[in-house]
């Protein structure tokens, strides 16, 4: 085919394939969460299975135990989440009384009238309520409830026919690529078992260290901005910024003096530190090896497709993808793209300067 031709084709089929993964993202990502979590449950299936324990009752005692921690933290965060309501109106009226000496601050600062001010705030309001279209809003927590109520269910599935769905797998390639499908799938396994695991680990750590550090601060709402900034901070580079911006926030709020929100922004700068550089490498990273600029792409373009569900997908299904790429010989620098390992020099530059060189001397 000419290269137009083949181009064009590509150019189709991906618009196909993106269209496809928006339209159905109400079955596909509770199936994708299903198959996730039951690659990382499917050890102590196996381990239930091989004590003589029913399939049956072995899938439900491994559910129940993947719900406990998930319960624990709903609990926590509802918990908190009464305390919060119950000072609402006060936080209110703190926040209006901070915002009105903002204004004042701007207004003799940069000499606009505070008419001005306050007009440009209100019609900002309502265009950003406007933007924010409630009804997008609530068809998005629909879609996340969705994808909780089915997870179970697509869960007990997954584990319960697991050997006819690779069976399935195995059957549709031919006899010679059976040891490549085999590596891929054993690697994609490894892969999406050693992130998840690390990932729960890393999120209880932060969850504490947030927690504590604001309770030594005095922050209120320590706990529920700890555990909210921990499950933040799975969202690589985005998340953590997010989660300190809310910290600072309500620390800007509560307290009456500047100096909190800048000791909330130095503690967090100080835990992102501590997660970048030892609890990311050590426990999560050591085989999810994708680089920064692929990791914020992706999870901006998860968000784009599926919305909060998909900024979590993104990382392990491109961790999946560069396996795939990794294992085809035709797709290897789509792999080597995705990785983290940068290479010092281009051939390409040592080209150009034997070039500029060679010139030199002529």
């Amino acid at each position: 085919m000419p290269f137009y031709a083949r181009t064009a084709l590509i150019f189709i089929s991906i618009f196909a394939f993106v269209f496809v993964l928006y339209m159905g993202r109400e079955i596909i990502v509770p199936i994708l969460y299903a198959t996730i979590f039951a690659i990382v449950l499917n050890p102590i299936a196996n381990y239930l299975i091989n004590k003589r324990v029913n399939k049956i009752i072995t899938i439900c005692i491994v559910i129940m135990l993947a719900a406990i921690p998930v319960l624990v933290v709903l609990y926590l965060i509802s918990s908190n989440m009464d305390q919060f309501s119950e000072s609402y109106p006060q936080f209110k009226a703190k926040f209006n009384t901070t915002s009105l000496e903002l204004v004042r601050w701007t207004s003799r600062t940069f000499n606009i009238r505070q008419y001005n001010i306050n007009s440009w705030i209100k019609d900002t309001k309502s265009e950003a309520i406007s933007d924010f279209a409630i009804g997008e809003s609530l068809s998005e927590m629909g879609h996340i409830m969705v994808t909780v109520v089915l997870l179970p269910v697509y869960l007990f599935m997954m584990l319960y026919y697991k050997p006819l769905l690779l069976e399935f797998i195995r059957r549709l390639f031919r006899s010679e690529y059976q040891i490549a499908v085999e590596d891929i799938l054993s690697d994609a396994k490894k892969i999406i078992q050693t992130y998840l695991v690390g990932l729960s680990f890393e999120l209880l750590i932060m969850s504490a260290l947030n927690s504590i550090g604001l309770l030594l601060l005095g922050i209120e709402y320590a706990i529920i901005l700890g555990v909210v900034g921990a499950i933040l901070n799975i969202i690589p580079y985005i998340g953590g910024v997010v989660a300190t911006a809310l910290a600072m926030i309500v620390a800007f709020v509560t307290k009456d003096s500047l100096t909190y929100p800048i000791l909330v922004l130095l503690l967090y700068a100080f835990i992102q530190f501590v997660d970048n550089n030892y609890i990311v490498p050590i426990i999560v990273a050591s085989r999810v090896k994708l680089n920064a600029l692929v990791s914020i792409i992706v999870v901006l373009i998860g968000g784009s497709l599926w919305g909060i569900p998909g900024m979590f997908l993104s990382i392990p299904l491109t961790a999946i993808l560069k396996v795939v790429f990794d294992h085809v010989e035709s797709l290897k620098p789509w792999g080597f793209l995705l990785g983290n390992v940068v290479p010092v020099s281009s051939r390409f530059s040592f080209i150009r300067n034997r070039t500029v060189s060679k010139s030199q001397k002529d």
